[in-house]
């Protein structure tokens, strides 16, 4: 059997697994179709790398696969033997942070003095859009109060790696991207707890100067020493430098994994409302984020890579944030829905622009 044939199988054996779940959910046997779901999900994950087009979506499938089983099964990912898992989140926020460092250099800041006028206008509309939408979603979706603070944390969350991959698909500034990034991550330790403050100090308390200290020891020292890690040892283990993007996305989809678990009940009575609106959130995100560009002259790469940018968040902070604040079943449900939609909104996004390149102006010289 060759690997095409393989991989057809396994799609195959996916969406007859599938077919079995819809059954068993029509003569209402909800509970028993999980194993088939999980397979489902699992199996066309794998399906995927057989074709070009559908690879981008193996994570994605795979993140649905295992919040399926946190849902049915939530009892194997909160605790075991008395040992929270929840305690794993902030070790393995740093690791992940730790491997956004080794990934940047000094270099990548050097590009405020580049290109400044596109490094503020991202700035400014990511610090701008998604709070505010996310702050008036929140007060719209009368949820619980907790529940709407977690909308409100994914928008006042800077930008993640997702975004500098999805700007290289899309054909945007993938430089841009990477300084927005860079620049938004350094900001976040004063930006994120004060627009907190102010956007959701009426639906939580919100301690400052204790969220600083949480995004700094969360990003920052781990950021730092990957730089430094980067600088003086980067190529000297070329085993890590390979292994630091597959362990971060394993670790963000064991985080999504354990708050799925933790606030399964909530998720369960609220669960489409919430995906309805954070993918609204999203989806506004990157339109405010592209217009707001254009309209402020940036050209039409530069206001695909801030698009990108202002309508993918960093959930895995978002995430840990909610665990130091202790309300991880709750504040964090927002950002564990936001991680894969996010996901699957900007591959389908970059794929849509990627097979249409940005049309510039061209500058024509005036004649004497």
């Amino acid at each position: 059997m060759n690997k095409e044939s393989f991989y057809k199988i396994t799609l195959g054996a996916g969406l007859i697994c599938l077919l079995l779940s819809l059954i068993l959910i029509l003569i209402g046997k909800i509970d028993h179709a999980g194993p088939p779901l999980i397979a489902f999900f699992m199996l066309v994950g794998v399906g995927f790398q057989g074709f070009a087009r559908l690879k981008g979506y193996t994570y994605t499938a795979m993140i649905f696969g295992a919040v399926t089983a946190a849902l049915y099964y939530p009892e194997y990912f909160i605790e075991y033997d008395g040992y929270a898992y929840s305690n794993l989140i902030t070790p393995l926020i740093q690791i992940i942070m730790f491997g956004m460092g080794t990934s940047m250099s000094v270099n990548d800041f050097v590009g405020v003095a580049k290109m400044p006028k596109g490094v503020f206008v991202g700035l400014l509309c990511q610090f701008s859009i998604m709070p505010v939408l996310g702050f008036i979603i929140a007060s719209l979706s009368n949820f619980p109060a907790e529940i709407a603070a977690g909308i409100i944390l994914i928008g006042c969350s800077p930008s993640g790696l997702a975004s500098n991959v999805m700007s290289f698909l899309a054909r945007a500034n993938l430089a841009l991207s990477i300084t927005i990034t860079a620049i938004a991550t350094l900001m976040a330790p004063f930006m994120t707890p004060l627009l907190m403050k102010v956007l959701a100090g009426a639906f939580v308390e919100i301690d400052i100067l204790e969220m600083m200290w949480s995004i700094v020891k969360m990003v920052i020292i781990p950021i730092v020493a990957g730089l430094v890690f980067n600088k003086f040892l980067s190529g000297r283990a070329k085993w890590l430098d390979e292994a630091m993007p597959l362990v971060s996305m394993i670790g963000i989809g064991i985080i999504i994994t354990i708050i799925t678990a933790a606030g399964r009940d909530s998720l369960l009575d609220i669960g489409g409302l919430l995906i309805v609106l954070v993918l609204i959130h999203n989806l506004c995100g990157y339109n405010f984020g592209y217009w707001i560009s254009r309209l402020l002259g940036l050209s039409e790469r530069d206001s695909r890579t801030v698009a990108l940018e202002v309508g993918m968040q960093n959930g895995g902070l978002a995430s840990g944030l909610a665990k130091e604040m202790g309300k991880i079943a709750t504040v964090g449900l927002a950002p564990a829905v936001f991680g894969p939609l996010m996901n699957i909104t900007g591959s389908i996004l970059a794929s849509y622009w990627h097979r249409k390149p940005p049309k510039e102006k061209k500058e024509v010289a005036a004649k004497v």
